[in-house]
């Protein structure tokens, strides 16, 4: 019973983070700079990362394989983030500004 449970609550976590990695893909076709794509990689990418390595540790129980799961999961809390704001300062550092009010709208959607 408690290994049914397990394997359920692996594939919940598995199944929600791959929805998150596609939504952030989603944002990254849909948004409108580039800022605006690195928050929705960033986000979606980290939380969808986090969510399939824990479901990947339920579906191996406690081993080895476990506790480098863990490992990489400490190394995506890290990196992830860190390399989103990175990525961000170092576009404003080169000039790149972003995008502000009317810049925003679409061109069809102008008077």
């Amino acid at each position: 019973m408690a290994a049914q449970v397990a394997d359920l609550l692996g594939w919940v976590f598995i199944v929600t983070g791959s929805v998150f990695v596609i939504i952030g893909g989603l944002g990254l076709l849909r948004l409108p700079d580039f800022y605006a794509r690195i928050h929705a990689a960033g986000i979606t990418d980290t939380v969808g990362s986090w969510l399939i390595l824990v479901g990947l540790m339920f579906q191996t129980g406690w081993s080895l394989v476990t506790a480098k799961l863990v490992f990489l999961l400490f190394f995506m809390v890290a990196t992830s983030p860190l390399a989103s704001h990175a990525l961000g300062k170092a576009a404003y550092l080169r000039g790149l500004m972003p995008l502000e009010g009317r810049e925003l709208r679409r061109e069809d959607d102008r008077d």
